[in-house]
């Protein structure tokens, strides 16, 4: 409301007057403003907290695990409201632990050794696989022209009793005609199998051929020939995701978010490798020499996918591969057939983009 008001000198003056209607609009009108700011600022909080993930390694950092290195530095997981940290780890069985426990996120982990954990009742299941191509080998330097199975006869060999890979090594011999008679075995951790064929005591080890053979060439100078179980049929799925059984009920969303990021790390990876490798010493300034990690990188591509899986995007992989894996635990990995359920049990493919 406007009134004329006189003052001196005779000129009037305009004077507001805040009339009882004027002021209940007035504070209608703050009371929205007031809300909206609100309401925006509560929308905006979700999207600057982002969501900490842990992922645990199956190992100290080497070649294998460039994607989600080179996912974190391109941002592929922030923009998926991820803040992801990379922890290294000391085996598969203790990361497939520490996600049965609850003491980090995710995993990534040898897939049969998270069946035969899941088997006993660990509450894990895989959402994804990287390595669809196992990179279990024997290996030897090249000048022992050891290029075929028949040729593993007379020689000895260094292995670690116990492990993933000295466990399938009968099924390997069996599947190529050849037996403990063979061959003589020389034992020891990962390090004492390397020494003995760095210095002659062996002429094999039973290696990962993406791990042991650019280390050994790196330590030498000398070429590398490894044989591939998988080239003989013996192919269990290798480097998976590992997530506990309760998260994928209870938090779905961000396994997706966190597996869509993870597909796009891959293929960047594999598209851009030297890339990769850089943002592994970016992060991880100690993961090892540039050489060696990008030969480590570079000897892993081939093995991210089956026949069955060539024309799908990393990670997703085929269920005929893991019923074949469980059925390779059943027979040769200690897991009991008549407690260890159907291959389903222990996996979903639920979660990985299309």
């Amino acid at each position: 409301m406007i009134r004329m008001e006189a003052r001196r000198g005779g000129v009037p003056r305009r004077v507001s007057v805040a009339t009882p209607m004027f002021l209940a609009r007035l504070t209608r009108t703050v009371g929205v403003v007031a809300t909206c700011v609100v309401i925006a600022l509560g929308m905006a909080s979700p999207a600057q907290a982002r969501d900490k993930v842990t992922l645990m390694l199956n190992w100290y950092t080497y070649g294998e695990h460039a994607p989600f290195y080179l996912g974190v530095e391109r941002g592929y997981f922030a923009a998926e409201n991820i803040d992801l940290d990379i922890q290294e780890g000391r085996g598969s069985a203790v990361t497939v632990q520490a996600v049965a426990a609850g003491s980090t996120t995710l995993g990534y982990a040898d897939v049969s050794t998270m069946i035969k954990a899941a088997a006993k009742g660990a509450p894990v299941v895989t959402v994804g696989v990287m390595l669809q191509k196992s990179p279990a080998s024997v290996m030897g330097f090249a000048e022992k022209n050891i290029v075929k199975p028949a040729d593993i006869k007379g020689r000895t060999v260094a292995m670690t009793p116990g492990d993933s890979l000295s466990q399938l090594w009968p099924v390997y011999l069996k599947a190529n005609h050849l037996g403990d008679a063979d061959y003589k075995a020389v034992s020891g951790d990962a390090a004492t199998k390397r020494n003995a064929v760095v210095n002659g005591r062996a002429d094999l080890l039973l290696g990962n051929v993406n791990d042991q053979k650019p280390i050994i060439e790196e330590i030498t100078g000398k070429p590398v020939r490894a044989l591939l179980f998988a080239d003989a049929g013996v192919n269990p799925l290798n480097g998976g995701i590992i997530a506990r059984k309760e998260m994928v009920k209870s938090n779905p969303d961000l396994l997706r978010r966190f597996l869509r990021a993870a597909t796009k790390s891959v293929q960047a990876a594999t598209q851009s490798p030297q890339d990769a490798v850089n943002a592994m010493l970016k992060i991880n300034a100690k993961a090892g020499k540039p050489e060696t990690l990008a030969k480590s990188w570079e000897a892993t591509i081939p093995l991210l996918h089956t026949a069955s899986t060539q024309n799908l995007p990393p990670l997703r992989f085929d269920s005929k591969d893991m019923a074949a894996t469980l059925d390779l635990m059943v027979k040769y990995g200690g897991v009991d057939g008549a407690t260890a359920g159907k291959a389903e049990d222990y996996y979903t493919l639920e979660l990985l983009p299309k």
